[in-house]
């Protein structure tokens, strides 16, 4: 199972899941406060609504590519290294509330890319580091980001 996610930042949360579920012909899969999900099979896409701020139009939060092990998350951290890409690695962080392992890389338009695997379920929503305004995970564009950083807590 592979599929590309789309992580979107919306003014209005339930009119975005009424669109979308109507968009897509499905449900979304999880639901927490100022947040949901849709596995969409077709086509394969995990969309990702984050609530925003009142008022704002939806902007990208981030892209992303789930996969189904850990396995290929190392696979493409060694995939994207040996490419040349500065990589930024999470192991059991807590991201649109579930436990991920992921890897980010930043597109020339400094678009955040993460290739990622969901371990369960978790309590918290957990930050992104587009989302997180951490400075030293943001925009890490050539370097990857400093050890220590608390992207995704």
């Amino acid at each position: 199972m592979s599929r590309v996610q789309l992580a979107l930042n919306v003014a209005d949360l339930e009119a975005s899941v009424a669109f979308y579920s109507k968009l897509f012909g499905v449900e979304p899969a999880k639901r927490r406060p100022g947040y949901a999900n849709f596995a969409v099979t077709t086509p394969p896409l995990k969309l990702v609504l984050i609530e925003g701020e009142p008022g704002q139009d939806t902007r990208l939060d981030h892209l992303g590519v789930e996969v189904a092990s850990t396995g290929e998350v190392a696979a493409a951290t060694a995939r994207l290294g040996d490419a040349g890409l500065a990589t930024f690695e999470e192991n059991d962080t807590s991201c649109c509330y579930a436990l991920q392992d992921k890897v980010w890389v930043t597109g020339p338009g400094k678009e955040p890319w993460e290739v990622y695997v969901v371990k369960a379920d978790a309590d918290q929503l957990g930050k992104s580091p587009v989302s997180s305004g951490d400075a030293c995970c943001s925009g890490q564009g050539e370097t990857a980001a400093p050890a220590g950083c608390a992207c995704g807590s």
